[in-house]
């Protein structure tokens, strides 16, 4: 696990770290201290922790003109355990949220492992975005994943969407794909 690192080919474009209204901003990272582990594996040390102890992130890219924000994911989200969901809402994306941010992309390629809990801070999550015509989504979610999320029936609440070209894409043509893919699945 410590080979897989955040998705690094948009850095010249945005960093978390130096964006001010990032939950990141000032972060100092390591590129040869490993310290961080997902159960007794370590993790690269490019990937931020916010709290869960299962669960790492990446804020890849950040538009408060165009108010979304594109989110990578590693390791096991675990909202049976340890409510990861709620740790995420309160820590990362409320705070996005505040700062204009209302349309979020979560890449989860790298999600080993889904255990979830009950729906209420997914439908809280989807009541607040949709105020704002706002939405969710996880892109390249494992299958394995994909089938414990919709078995619980989150897909309620957030989009799932294979779109596995997005690491060939600039952040704001990865959003307008998303987008204009909900406008045209709303319309239908």
């Amino acid at each position: 696990m410590q080979n897989i690192e955040p998705f690094y080919n948009w850095r010249h474009l945005y960093t978390a770290e130096e964006d001010e209204n990032s939950p990141f901003f000032g972060r100092i990272y390591s590129e040869f201290e490993f310290s961080q582990t997902v159960y007794n594996y370590y993790i690269h040390p490019q990937w931020d922790e916010f709290g869960s102890r299962t669960l790492y992130m990446k804020l890849l890219f950040a538009d408060y003109d165009q108010n979304f924000a594109i989110i990578e994911l590693l390791g096991e989200w675990n909202d049976a355990i340890e409510n990861d969901i709620m740790t995420l809402r309160r820590d990362v994306t409320d705070h996005l949220f505040a700062k204009g941010i209302y349309k979020f992309i979560l890449i989860a390629e790298n999600v080993l492992n889904f255990h979830s809990s009950d729906d209420s801070y997914y439908e809280e999550w989807r009541e607040e975005v949709k105020d704002e015509d706002g939405w969710i989504v996880i892109i390249d979610m494992p299958a394995q994943s994909q089938y414990d999320f919709r078995r619980s029936r989150l897909n309620n609440y957030v989009e799932l969407l294979d779109f596995p070209q997005w690491r060939t894409l600039k952040p704001d043509i990865v959003f307008q794909q998303i987008d204009n893919w909900l406008l045209r699945r709303l319309n239908e």
